[in-house]
């Protein structure tokens, strides 16, 4: 049985390259995530107080459930 060898160096510079379209992706992830909070805090402060209590909220919670 003859036994192989698989793995094999990484080609110059795909290293730096991989970790930088990775700083790339988790920035937009976080960008995403911040798009979103941005959104769902504007669409609760658009409710009424009646709303936000029918949903269990007060005005004040609205910065805190969107971080």
């Amino acid at each position: 049985m003859a036994a192989y060898e698989t793995s094999r160096a990484a080609p110059f510079g795909a290293i730096a390259i991989f970790r930088f379209v990775q700083s790339l992706n988790d920035k937009t992830a976080a960008l995403a995530a911040w798009n979103d909070a941005r959104v769902t805090r504007k669409a609760l402060g658009k409710l009424s107080d009646r709303e936000l209590e029918d949903i269990g909220l007060c005005r004040g919670d609205i910065e805190t459930i969107g971080r």
